[in-house]
């Protein structure tokens, strides 16, 4: 294993072994909800830019992943019992089906047209889930929580976990198609895709290949939402504000590299928690907007573009 492997896995661990740590040693649980909410938008982030950071397909329907990690998480515990794992592995392969779904009949789709019909996605997936009235339909369905197991005191305390497990996860399926023969490729097609197709790049391959994967981890970061709350309905599941947090968290962390999703999901999850607990959740909409606006003109490649740049300048200096 090549050092910059061991360095990662041995933070992942470390982050893993905090975040068990905190269930002894935090008291208030007031940081748990928020640390789960942060921890589910570093793994849709990270999940968005394999196809729109990597492959440069902008996609909005984070939205339809999510809500259908949701609805599986939720039917498989009404219909069987099935704990949380099996309701996140369930997710992940439905999603990771709707994925090549998709894939199938968008990506030959370029450009606007590719994130229209990812936005017409979320729409039908939604209506569908609105008249499915076994799993409570327009008015939703209240979860009672099955009893927690040690060493968490709170099930929430364990769902901040698992959400923890699925970003260590993410991000190293991310890092490492970002260093594969994966990544490169599909930099190649998103610079230029009918170029990398005359060089004999499997464009077609990558793009459904990246939109399983990312479909993938956007259901299995849905799942555990449903516990989350004790409470699913479509409007919610399905909000169209997720795609746009999502897409802006990447942005303005940047696309080039895996840690710019981590960073910008970090750095707007907190803003948002912040502004929730100080003045209202309704001005989270506005500085994601404000935000989303400076980086797009001041600085394109987000954050991670910035230190990057930074970083060439002072090689040459």
């Amino acid at each position: 294993m090549k050092r910059g492997g061991i360095a990662f896995w041995g933070t992942a661990v470390l982050f893993l072994a905090a975040v068990m740590l905190s269930a002894e040693l935090v008291a208030n649980e007031y940081w748990f909800f928020a640390g789960y909410v942060i921890l589910q938008f570093i793994v849709l982030s990270v999940a968005w830019s394999i196809l729109g950071g990597y492959a440069g397909y902008v996609n909005f329907g984070t939205s339809a992943f999510f809500g259908v990690g949701v609805y599986t998480a939720v039917f498989l515990f009404k219909a069987a019992g099935a704990p949380l794992v099996v309701q996140i592995a369930a997710a992940a392969l439905v999603g990771g089906l709707l994925g090549f779904a998709v894939g199938l009949l968008t990506l030959r789709m370029q450009g606007i047209f590719f994130s229209i019909a990812t936005i017409a996605l979320t729409i039908v997936i939604e209506t569908t889930v609105t008249n499915w009235h076994s799993l409570g339909g327009a008015a939703g369905i209240q979860l009672q929580r099955p009893p927690v197991t040690a060493p968490f005191h709170s099930y929430v305390q364990m769902l901040v976990f698992v959400q923890a497990v699925l970003v260590v996860l993410g991000v190293a399926i991310a890092r490492y198609i970002q260093n594969s023969w994966i990544g490169r490729g599909l930099q190649a097609l998103r610079d230029d895709e009918l170029a990398a197709e005359c060089t004999g790049v499997p464009t077609l391959r990558l793009k459904m290949t990246a939109c399983v994967i990312s479909g993938a981890l956007m259901c299995a970061a849905g799942a555990p939402a449903a516990m989350y709350l004790q409470y699913a309905d479509p409007g919610s599941s399905f909000d169209l504000k997720y795609s746009v947090t999502v897409l802006a968290m990447a942005l303005i962390g940047g696309t080039s590299h895996w840690i710019g999703p981590v960073i910008g999901a970090i750095l707007l999850g907190v803003t948002q928690q912040l502004l929730t607990v100080t003045i209202s959740s309704e001005v989270n909409v506005l500085v994601l907007g404000v935000m989303l606006v400076l980086f797009v003109v001041a600085a394109p490649e987000g954050i991670i573009g910035l230190f990057l740049k930074r970083r060439r300048a002072e090689g040459k200096a």
